[in-house]
């Protein structure tokens, strides 16, 4: 995994994100860092096993994944080893160049962690949005 720029400053963005959710915590997960709400939901990915993806893989909730990669297969992908749970691998580096939409990754963020979170802490959520 690289931990260097140009991709750690993608990193600390999505970092922020995560952890902006109620009693989300990081930990590294097979070299990873990935972000918890008692059971996963986000894991950061760097050029996994050669893939070229800089990006991630989240929860996704039902049916989301096949509409955003039909829609854009460029940006969404079929991510391995989860990929069959529903979750979705979003590319934040396009190989035609163009940067995230933060806004856009700030929502796939708080609804892999609505996809996971217990009740009460998507309430907690909820009071502040």
């Amino acid at each position: 995994m690289r931990t260097t720029d140009p991709y750690d400053a993608l990193l600390q963005r999505v970092r922020a994100l995560c952890l902006a959710m109620p009693e989300a915590t990081e930990k590294l997960s097979h070299g990873s860092p990935t972000f918890f709400v008692r059971k996963t939901f986000l894991t950061w990915v760097d050029d996994h096993h050669g893939d070229g993806n800089i990006g991630f893989w989240c929860a996704a909730p039902p049916g989301v994944q096949a509409e955003l990669i039909a829609a854009d297969p460029d940006r969404f992908f079929y991510p391995p080893y989860v990929g069959h749970r529903g979750w979705l691998g979003v590319r934040l580096v396009l190989s035609g160049g163009g940067g995230p939409d933060w806004q856009e990754i700030a929502e796939l963020v708080e609804d892999a962690y609505r996809t996971v979170a217990p009740p009460r802490l998507v309430a907690r959520l909820d009071e502040h949005t």
